[in-house]
Formats: C-alpha cells, structure tokens, sequence
C-alpha cells in the first residue's frame, strides 16, 4: 500500500519515519488562514483534513496523513514567526507560563477516514531578555510554530511537558500509530 505523509515538515518527517514504515512526502499548497470565530482546535483539525483530502483526490487508492500543529496560549495561536521581532515577542509571551501544543491528524483511505487532536501542555521557564535575544540569533525558532524547538535549543527553557513529547514536535506518534494499526499498518517486528 502507498503511504503518503501530506506534510512538508522536516520534524514530521523523521518522527514518521521512526516507525519503519516506507512513505512518501507530499506537501500540499494549501492556505493554513484560521476563520472568523474557528476555534484554535477546530482551526487545527480543518487544515489536518485539508492536507489530507487534497493528496487522497489525487492518489484515491494510497493512505493518507495530513497533520497541522499549533502553539496556542491565551486562545490565540501562534505560527510561525514572520521575523525576529516578532520571535522575541512570542518568546516573551511564553516566558514562565504554561501553553499549549495541538497537533491534528487526518488519515484518509478511500471513504475510511480517522482525525484525532491531540493537546501537550508545556511550560517554559523565566526568560532574561538576553537568553530571549540570544536565542532568536540562533536561527532555531525562525521555523517553528510558537518559535521555539523542543527538540533542540529551545529545550534549555522548557521546564514541564504534560503530555505526549513527539506532539509538541509534530506528530504524536503514539497515538498515530495506534490508530494506524486500524488500517493494517504494522511494524515489521522479528518474531525471535
């Protein structure tokens, strides 16, 4: 069976292929734009489908994931930074305080579909301007949702994640592969 991953996300990449399972990448141009009054989950779920739907019309015989992570904190959700300033002003924002990382996922094959969002809370420490500045001058937060990388530097902040890990990188692979498993997909385990 094809498996598709409808996503253009380097993360997205090397988590999915932690389960050992052959894909492709496809990345769909779709406008990730939130509706007036969508709420930040329902914002994230849509633009899960969408990434998901556009890929099945085209390879209606391949399964098919599309994914779509958030960082959002007091109901307003942030992307990615547009510019250092704007980096700063979301390090800030996120400084000693708790928020949260969504992540949706939309798999599709044939008329079978499963979506799932999935919430991690994290909590960052206290920030100086200096680490905030220093930080930003890495380059690290300039792609990232929220404008930072749990996975890397970005770490030296982060002082409480409740909740799946691989979420607040991209995909939570534990629930992923669980509802794969729904549609036949299995790891190729050695029976020794």
């Amino acid at each position: 069976m094809q498996i598709l991953l409808s996503s253009g996300s380097p993360r997205r990449k090397e988590l999915f292929s932690l389960l050992g399972i052959p894909f492709q990448i496809m990345a769909p141009d779709i406008p990730e734009v939130k509706q007036n009054n969508e709420s930040p989950r329902n914002f994230c779920m849509r633009i899960s489908k969408e990434k998901a739907y556009v890929l099945s019309r085209q390879y209606p015989d391949a399964l098919i994931i599309g994914a779509d992570t958030i960082v959002v904190i007091d109901g307003m959700i942030l992307g990615k930074p547009r510019d250092k300033t704007q980096a700063c002003a979301f390090l800030r924002l996120l400084q000693d305080r708790e928020h949260d990382v969504l992540t949706a996922y939309t798999i599709v094959l044939g008329k079978k579909h499963t979506s799932k969002v999935v919430r991690t809370k994290v909590r960052f420490r206290s920030m100086t301007n200096k680490e905030i500045a220093w930080y930003v001058s890495t380059g690290e937060p300039m792609d990232k949702a929220g404008a930072y990388a749990v996975q890397g530097i970005g770490s030296l902040f982060i002082e409480k994640i409740q909740g799946c890990y691989t979420n607040v990188i991209g995909l939570p692979l534990s629930y992923l592969y669980e509802d794969l498993k729904k549609y036949g997909i299995q790891l190729h385990i050695d029976s020794r």
